[in-house]
């Protein structure tokens, strides 16, 4: 392809569709805006969390337990910066989104409750590691392959999830608009695993494999669960979303379940009972009761030799 000159005129034509193009649809553009958080400081952000919460793993310099003190502070201090700003910044496009004209612009208490958000944060670190180590544990104890709980922090992509979900909950919880979705949308991306941070997951949580796992946003999740690949904790499809909304949509999985691949589960009144055990490709709306099996009645396998198939290889000698 031929390089355009800046004056060529089907060029500025094109540059003008475009740009019209931008006031047909209000949905596909953000323009004219002074309040919007940053995705990529937030993906930036995952990754200071990510080296507080596992030191030495993700760090480019060997860390000892001299060097962790100030390694801490220089971290918090670039988060404080950091993660502030993204706070601060979605509290006010919220206001902007849903209140009066230009209320988020107006809004100094944003920055003091951005402030008071970050801080809360970090004093949760602590926690968040607790539930990530448990998290750890449940995972190499549930995989035979695992070597060692560092093999589950590097590599596994349900930990990298989890961790990502752990974080963007407590954002959740302290009422931090669109930054939690964008966290765990990251996560999705990066794993394949779809876990709304409004989800309520307890603790030892293991998703082994991981890839198209879907955790939706009403999910309560017990403690000692295990998922594995493709499995779908969902919702009915209503006939209008915005009826549905703050109301409970996806199902209750009790202490101790365990869950196969390509599970379905779906709707709020759905209670998988504890110790229950799912089979895959099974398709729930109902409940399980305590420590039952769900599974499909086997279909007949038919097995017998063909000569088509005996012929097939050794003609290729």
């Amino acid at each position: 392809m031929s390089e355009s000159k800046p004056n060529d005129e089907r060029f500025k034509q094109i540059v003008e569709k475009i740009v019209a193009s931008y006031q047909t649809n209000d949905r596909t553009h953000h323009l004219n805006s002074t309040f919007l958080p940053s995705r990529a400081r937030t993906i930036k952000n995952i990754e200071l969390f990510r080296r507080l919460v596992f030191p030495g793993f993700f760090d480019d310099q060997r860390l000892t337990s001299e060097s962790v003190r100030p390694h801490v502070d220089e971290l918090l201090n670039q988060l404080r910066i950091d993660l502030y700003e993204q706070i601060r910044q979605s509290l006010r496009y919220e206001l902007n989104r849903v209140g009066s004209k230009g209320e988020g612009d107006e809004c100094d208490e944003c920055d003091e409750q951005a402030e008071r958000i970050t801080v809360v944060m970090f004093d949760r670190i602590p926690e968040i590691r607790r539930l990530l180590a448990m998290d750890i544990q449940a995972a190499y104890r549930g995989d035979p392959a695992a070597v060692g709980t560092d093999e589950a922090i590097f590599c596994y992509p349900g930990i990298d999830a989890i961790f990502i979900y752990r974080v963007a909950h407590e954002l959740h919880k302290l009422k931090v608009p669109l930054l939690p979705r964008i966290m765990t949308e990251y996560a999705h991306n990066e794993t394949g695993v779809d876990i709304h941070p409004g989800a309520e997951i307890g603790e030892s949580f293991f998703i082994d494999h991981g890839t198209g796992v879907v955790i939706g946003e009403t999910t309560q999740i017990g403690d000692r669960v295990q998922l594995y690949q493709g499995v779908t904790l969902g919702a009915l499809a209503p006939s209008d979303g915005k009826m549905w909304r703050g109301r409970k949509r996806h199902p209750t999985i009790e202490d101790d379940v365990t869950i196969y691949g390509g599970a379905v589960i779906l709707g709020g009144e759905t209670v998988i009972g504890r110790g229950a055990e799912v089979n895959g490709a099974v398709f729930l709306i109902t409940s399980v009761p305590p420590f039952h099996k769900v599974r499909i009645k086997r279909t007949e396998l038919e097995m017998a030799p063909s000569r088509r198939l005996r012929r097939r290889v050794e003609a290729r000698g």
